[in-house]
């Protein structure tokens, strides 16, 4: 079993979701996620792991494309 715990602005990969997000808080075990572009928090409801460097660009590039759109 994983003991990783990052800190409050981290990345982190939401194994339940399969979503890139930003660590904004815990309580517990549970910990807060905001998408990388911004947006409504969700809580991790699995196991959680530093994102890879694709599962990093992936989120960069759809922030990017969100945003050329005019969502954010």
């Amino acid at each position: 079993m994983s003991t990783y715990e990052p800190d409050v602005g981290d990345l982190v990969f939401d194994e339940a979701t399969r979503q890139v997000g930003r660590v904004m808080g815990h309580e517990g075990p549970h910990f807060q996620l905001r998408p990388v572009g911004g947006g409504r928090e969700w809580d991790a409801q699995g196991p959680i792991r530093p994102p890879s460097d694709a599962e990093r660009l992936s989120a960069g590039v759809a922030m990017a494309n969100a945003r050329s759109r005019g969502e954010l």
